[in-house]
């Protein structure tokens, strides 16, 4: 009895009300639809703005010519309208994401897709995906529902009540010397991999720490022999960050960058180094070949990193040269175990060559 008293709304004002527990309520109608909402406020100034609020977004829904647009429309709409401030690579894993809500919601109006639809879509879809996957699907769903809420068409954005799925971390998986030793003897026995410019890249990226993105569109130009400096761009898409960087030419680095000018047919200033666009399927050869496990083409990044590490270089160094804005926090907690491993095996080489006759016999220890 005291629950169902605790529901009853009492009027106190034009579209508010109030239940049992002095929580405020809107009750409001739009084009013949009645929407109840409740404010979440026990406070009467705060319930009168949220009262506001939702009366202004409520009459921008409903009668207008979008009102039934349905997903695929609105998708469609929304790709277009984010593909200009987007890199292209963010923009296709958004697309991709798309492909993976489409069967889910096509055909449906954009202003029917409710909780339960999403949960249908969470239940049977995020059985069969991965937690990142999922993460990016829901995320997407997110944004286009938002994007249709800030046009009117849509009143509530029922994805913001799913929460993203924790997602494993992946295991950096980081090449030896040795086994970096025999990748290159699999690339460099391997004809078609030594022609395409796959080992030049495979070691351009191990002695730069460049992403392969960053790689492919690094020209002779930006080789400064001069000044020993390497300048990356990121090309027409930029960097990560959208900064460019310069490295030094480290001495590996160089005699790569001079191989390559030596074999190149065209070295001009706007020729790009590499033509290939990334080395990923020689190295999967070559790893096959060599018996080792395989390893992505970002692990060559890695190898860099954990290189710089184990000369003791400093982390806020090491982050300049991978293009990181955190000072060095990301290097350090990515690859603080190798610095701590590092340290453990120098700490073998501290021993004193002297004479410790003050040490107390051990007879009279006892």
């Amino acid at each position: 009895m005291v629950a169902q008293k605790s529901q009853q709304l009492k009027r106190v004002g034009e579209c508010l009300y109030r239940n049992g527990h002095k929580t405020y309520f809107a009750l409001i109608k739009v084009s013949g639809k009645q929407i109840k909402r409740s404010l979440k406020t026990d406070d009467l100034a705060i319930a009168k703005r949220r009262l506001a609020e939702l009366r202004s977004k409520a009459e921008r829904l409903h009668g207008k010519e979008n009102r039934n647009i349905r997903f695929e429309e609105l998708m469609a709409n929304w790709l277009e309208s984010i593909k200009s401030n987007l890199k292209p690579k963010s923009w296709d894993r958004r697309r991709v994401a798309i492909v993976g809500l489409t069967p889910f919601f096509k055909g449906m109006p954009i202003k029917s897709i409710g909780y339960q639809e999403i949960d249908e879509w969470r239940r049977r879809r995020g059985a069969k995906i991965s937690s990142r996957s999922y993460n990016i699907e829901l995320e997407t769903l997110k944004l286009l529902l938002r994007y249709a809420g800030d046009r009117g068409i849509l009143l509530d954005n029922h994805a913001d009540k799913f929460k993203r799925r924790k997602e494993s971390k992946a295991v950096v998986r980081i090449p030896t010397r040795q086994e970096f030793r025999s990748l290159m003897i699999g690339l460099t026995t391997a004809p078609k991999a030594v022609a395409s410019g796959a080992v030049a890249m495979v070691e351009f990226l191990a002695y730069s720490g460049m992403r392969v993105g960053e790689a492919r569109e690094v020209k002779f130009r930006d080789v400064n022999f001069e000044d020993s400096r390497v300048l990356i761009t990121g090309g027409v898409g930029g960097t990560k960050n959208q900064e460019e960087r310069t490295i030094p030419l480290f001495p590996n680095l160089r005699k790569v960058v001079e191989r390559l000018i030596a074999t190149a047919p065209d070295v001009s200033p706007n020729t790009k180094l590499f033509s290939i666009k990334s080395p990923r399927g020689a190295m999967k050869n070559a790893c096959e070949r060599m018996g080792l496990e395989p390893f992505t083409v970002h692990a060559l990044r890695h190898y860099f990193a954990s290189n710089a590490i184990e000369k003791d270089i400093n982390f806020k160094v090491i982050a300049d040269w991978l293009g990181h804005k955190d000072g060095g926090v990301l290097v350090a907690k990515r690859y603080g175990h190798l610095r701590s491993e590092f340290s453990a095996s120098m700490a073998e080489r501290m021993s004193f060559d002297v004479d410790q006759r003050w040490e107390v016999p051990e007879i009279a220890r006892s």
